[in-house]
């Protein structure tokens, strides 16, 4: 069915995206992943050639475009490039770290640090996950004790994305023992007792480096609290639909990729004189994925909708961050499945697909989390 979620402006946008990604990004893939770490450069080209970072504010040198159907744009392209790593490294900046800057910083705050994310100098981190809390939040342990006109930060943060990199680390800590208020402050790579541990060794996603962080009587002064003094969980709430619409987008787009490729793959792979693809078990698998995708984009691009109206809500995009992150798991197993041997060889991009693509039902709140969000909103009231 024709698909009717972009205008030409959309698709004109798309060209300028596919071409960066030709120039910028896919010569680059296999040396990154090797590294294990994106070339900071590549922040850089992408700002400049309007692929992330839009929403920044005109005066802070971004276009202020909040139209999230150019996200998905960028979504679909690096998908289709197999730039996984890159992919979720720009979404951590645009969906989490950029909404938050730009949401919750003050003038004084958003005039410091937003100009050297719109120039690509700046990459930032969201830490909220401790060793002990997993999807808990409000199990954390980190904690900011007031000292003058501002606060001490002691704790420990795991499993950061780009914590290695990062400039700047939106981090979430307990500021009230008795009533259980969180704060939100903006850690910079400077201050001292800020430390990074290892780089952590992951199944997949290699080229986005993450980290373990530990904070040691951090000095936080005031001018770096994000928000207001204890609204920190109420903030993290209300910024979950866009984070977990940036979930859905990236498994749809990883999804739809994979299955295209694995398409391609069964007409031009042969055996016993045929290709794969003639089999009639290979061919009710192809259907049964390309109808599953056709649903699921359908109902992605009616979440893209209702966010850019403003109506996305938590649960919904809960619903969607299970579905879909559950539906790419289960289309990328079917696709190594059909590319036989050669889907379990690394050189092949299915099976750098099943590797980077496991840690969508965990992170952003795992599939059983999210279920436990939605059967709540099912109770009568």
């Amino acid at each position: 069915m024709r698909r009717d979620l972009y205008t030409d402006d959309h698709e004109q946008y798309r060209e300028s995206v596919r071409e960066f990604v030709a120039r910028e990004v896919t010569p680059h893939l296999t040396r990154w992943d090797e590294q294990r770490m994106i070339d900071r450069e590549v922040f850089a080209a992408a700002v400049k050639q309007g692929v992330y970072g839009l929403e920044i504010p005109a005066e802070h040198g971004g276009s202020g475009e909040s139209d999230y159907r150019y996200r998905m744009i960028v979504n679909e392209e690096l998908s289709a490039a197999g730039a996984t790593s890159l992919n979720m490294t720009f979404g951590l900046q645009d969906d989490l770290v950029l909404h938050y800057l730009i949401d919750l910083g003050n003038a004084e705050q958003s005039a410091r640090w937003l100009p050297r994310f719109a120039t690509g100098e700046y990459i930032g981190a969201l830490a909220m996950t401790e060793p002990g809390t997993g999807s808990d939040l409000r199990g954390m342990q980190t904690v900011a004790v007031a000292d003058g006109d501002g606060w001490r930060l002691s704790g420990s943060k795991t499993f950061i994305s780009s914590g290695i990199s990062a400039d700047v680390v939106v981090v979430a800590a307990r500021t009230d023992a008795v009533d259980g208020g969180f704060s939100l402050f903006v850690v910079e790579k400077d201050m001292p007792g800020f430390e990074r541990g290892r780089k952590l060794d992951k199944v997949g996603l290699h080229a986005q480096d993450t980290a373990e962080l530990f904070f040691d009587e951090v000095a936080i002064p005031r001018r770096n609290l994000l928000g207001e003094e204890g609204k920190g969980l109420r903030y993290l709430m209300a910024h979950l639909p866009r984070e977990r619409l940036g979930i859905v987008a990236s498994a749809y787009t990883g999804a739809r990729a994979v299955f295209e490729l694995t398409r391609t793959y069964c007409f031009d792979r042969h055996a016993f004189g045929r290709p794969i693809g003639d089999f009639q078990h290979t061919r009710f698998v192809l259907a049964e994925m390309a109808t599953e995708l056709d649903v699921a984009e359908a109902y992605v691009d009616k979440q893209v909708t209702a966010y850019n109206a403003g109506e996305l809500t938590a649960t919904d995009a809960a619903k969607g961050k299970w579905w879909l992150s559950e539906l790419q798991k289960r289309v990328v197993d079917q696709c190594v499945q059909l590319h036989g041997g050669y889907g379990y060889m690394m050189e092949y991009p299915v099976a750098r697909a099943f590797v980077d693509s496991r840690i969508q039902t965990i992170y952003g709140g795992t599939t059983e989390i999210m279920k436990e969000l939605i059967g709540r909103e099912l109770a009568p009231r």
